[in-house]
């Protein structure tokens, strides 16, 4: 710890004397406004006593298929985004260790679309809805200042969809790639007096790159913008997606991927795995300024997902009445409303800005099991075998304020969340009593933080915060050793937090970031039993996430670029407990040694991107370097992904020709064409642990824009 404190400290003197202001000094163009941080209100991420990084529009799109947030999201230090190619199973996302345990979904973490939470109020995220063709930006916030967030908020990732106008834009697009990817996307944007619009819809394909993971999706996106007047601003958002029968390989074992990388488990073929999703979301925001002090804002929104998921679950092992069957079918509907008030006045004659909320949200569940089988036929929807209709509500409030003297600025808040379950069991039977149910859980999470401004070009901050994440209802599903109902044993986990960081802009057009971090959490929330896609969790003792987080970003000479992010994170068990060993298990007798490092997170990541761009050609390359350390299969780490380290290649062409403007790009990745795990399905209890990626693959794409 000490010389992680020397080396900031080094850090932010040579900072300060190379960041003395210049005379008529050009005007900075590293600080993107962000709102993360503090909700509600805008903020410079620059003065922020936060991680917080933003990836623009033109980031996301540049030379990308634009399907997958991984593509983006490895620019950030501090979060670790896994393509496990399996569009049944989306990605696998973690921040600062935060989620790393999810076997499917985003978990731990809150996930926000144009404002509308894209996380279920038991914690439980889906992202494949968001729409990248047409993101403004994507904001990721780090550390204690995520506990503003309530239930579930490790770290905060939000997506705005960009404005249209001023003239109308329509724009078609196409790109192909390697194991048959195929994306096409239209959009139309543009102002029309007080009407602002921008839609999108996107179509994509993959024959997958291993056997049994082809995919489709279908989505639209669209926002719309009325101005009633100067002071009131109404916005609707309406999103859907659909992704009929998207194959899942499942895992494979050591064995499995050295004999063959591509093939799939021989169980995803015996029952033919599957998952089918649909959603529809809508969503409205109304912002009204009373005055110069007081300004309103509200938000409601309201959806519906479905999901059909047939598992590779052996027929004998649902012989038993209290067993749920091999597929799953779940009808939810959700909705919610956030209300916010914010007063800008002064406090001791300094800037003093007052948020304050009540935020309340709702999840019907209807969550049936059937039989994966008829007669000798596999992969087939059977007879019912679970009916129950499960609820969740949760009700927060929050209050936060932001308070600037000279050369110090002090942000904290404090939050207050209530989440109540309960479950209804429809499906009483001989030998299947009434698993009814429910649970509550209250928290109060604080954050503080404060930034000594030591120049224009120079910051030092400090925050601290308490968090806590409740079981979601999928965690909640089984019992362990498959008793009936629901695992209403499991508890919340807190987490207490704290970051020192040094923000610096050392030279003109470049900045650094350095953060120190630490988070302990108690009752951890862990996998005990993963086997054929049902998953059962416990609550484990004391974890311990450490870590350093370093990010450089410039530009110098005609067109030449530089981004830089390293993360070093040690994420390890504190104190020892009791797991499952191989199936079946009804109890947990295999000790997990204190010291033990947290599955699926790897120690170190690395992101360089050395770019150059000739303007008058609309030309721009970039090679990209990517280092992902290895990863700990379980908690008792009998086995590890490798390390990887990859070179990918882009480049790009635009031509403006009158009202047209054309684009091409082509992309390679994985240059050197490396053998590598992609993620890892934690604690699988038949150790098919392992997902592998591809190996060199590519994409073109092209793009045509007409401005009316």
């Amino acid at each position: 710890m000490r010389h992680a404190l020397l080396t900031l400290a080094a850090l932010a003197a040579a900072a300060q004397a190379v960041a003395q202001p210049a005379a008529e000094e050009p005007e900075r163009t590293l600080r993107p406004v962000v709102v993360t941080a503090t909700p509600g209100v805008a903020q410079d991420a620059f003065d922020t006593p936060a991680s917080v990084d933003v990836i623009d529009g033109a980031t996301i799109r540049r030379g990308q298929l634009q399907i997958n947030l991984s593509e983006s999201l490895v620019r950030v230090p501090g979060v670790v985004a896994l393509n496990r190619q399996n569009y049944a199973q989306d990605l696998q996302i973690s921040v600062r260790g935060f989620g790393a345990r999810a076997t499917f979904g985003v978990r731990g973490l809150r996930l926000y679309a144009d404002g509308i939470p894209a996380t279920a109020p038991d914690g439980q995220g889906q992202i494949s809805h968001f729409d990248l063709a047409s993101a403004d930006r994507i904001e990721v916030l780090r550390g204690p200042f995520s506990a503003l967030y309530g239930n579930s908020s490790g770290g905060v990732i939000s997506m705005f969809t960009a404005d249209g106008g001023p003239r109308p834009v329509a724009e078609v697009g196409a790109t192909i790639g390697s194991d048959g990817i195929r994306r096409y996307n239209m959009r139309l944007s543009g102002e029309e007096g007080p009407w602002n619009y921008h839609l999108s819809t996107v179509r994509f394909s993959t024959d997958g790159y291993r056997e049994h993971s082809a995919a489709e999706r279908s989505g639209f996106n669209g926002k719309v913008k009325y101005t009633l007047s100067p002071d009131t601003r109404f916005t609707l958002v309406v999103n859907t997606l659909d992704m009929p029968d998207v194959q899942d390989p499942l895992g494979l074992t050591r064995a499995e991927m050295e004999a063959n990388r591509r093939q799939s488990s021989p169980a995803a073929l015996t029952f033919n795995t599957r998952k089918s999703v649909d959603q529809l979301q809508a969503g409205g925001i109304v912002e009204h300024r009373i005055d110069p002090v007081h300004s309103v804002k509200l938000t409601a929104w309201r959806g519906r997902r479905g999901t059909e998921q047939f598992q590779a679950i052996p027929v004998f092992v649902q012989a038993p009445p209290t067993q749920p069957g091999g597929v799953i079918s779940l009808g939810r509907d959700y909705q919610g409303l956030d209300a916010q008030w914010v007063g800008k006045t002064r406090l001791l004659d300094r800037p003093f800005t007052l948020t304050a909320g009540l935020t309340a949200d709702q999840l019907q569940e209807s969550r049936r099991g059937y039989q994966n089988f008829r007669g000798t036929t596999l992969g087939v929807m059977g007879p019912l075998r679970r009916d129950e209709e499960n609820r969740v509500r949760s009700f927060d409030q929050y209050l936060q304020g932001q308070w600037t003297t000279g050369r110090v600025s002090v942000t904290g808040g404090v939050r207050h969340s209530r989440i109540a379950f309960g479950s209804r069991d429809r499906f009483i039977a001989p030998g299947n009593g009434d698993d009814s149910g429910s649970a509550r859980f209250d928290a109060t999470t604080p954050a503080l933080g404060v930034v000594f401004h030591a120049s224009d070009h120079l910051n030092l901050y400090a925050s601290a915060g308490k968090g806590f994440e409740t079981p979601t209802f999928n965690e909640l599903s089984y019992r362990p050793g498959g008793a009936p109902g629901l695992n209403f044993g499991l508890d919340s986990a807190d987490s207490r937090q704290w970051e020192l960081g040094v923000k610096a802009e050392p030279i003109e057009n470049w900045r650094v970031n350095v953060a120190l971090f630490q988070a302990r959490t108690t009752g951890e929330i862990v996998v005990l039993s993963n086997t054929g896609g049902r998953s059962s969790f416990q609550n484990a003792g004391e974890t311990r996430r450490r870590g350093l987080e370093t990010a450089l970003a410039g530009g110098w000479g005609k067109g030449w670029s530089l981004h830089a992010a390293a993360t070093w994170l040690d994420a390890t068990y504190a104190s020892g407990f009791l797991t499952c060993g191989p199936p079946p298990c009804f109890a947990p007798t295999t000790p997990v040694a204190a010291g033990s490092r947290i599955p699926g997170i790897p120690r170190t990541t690395a992101f360089v991107e050395l770019g150059w761009a000739h303007r008058p050609w609309g030309l721009e390359t970039a090679l990209e370097y990517r280092h992902q350390g290895r990863m700990a299969t379980d908690d008792q780490n009998r086995d590890f992904a490798p390390a990887a380290n990859l070179w990918n290649l882009r480049v790009s062409l635009a031509q403006p020709l009158g009202r047209w403007t054309l684009r091409e790009f082509v992309r390679v990745d994985n240059l050197a064409n490396r053998r590598y795990v992609g993620s890892v399905i934690v604690n699988e209890g038949n150790q098919r642990y392992f997902e592998p990626a591809p190996g060199r693959t590519w994409l073109v794409g092209v793009n045509a824009a007409y401005a009316f």
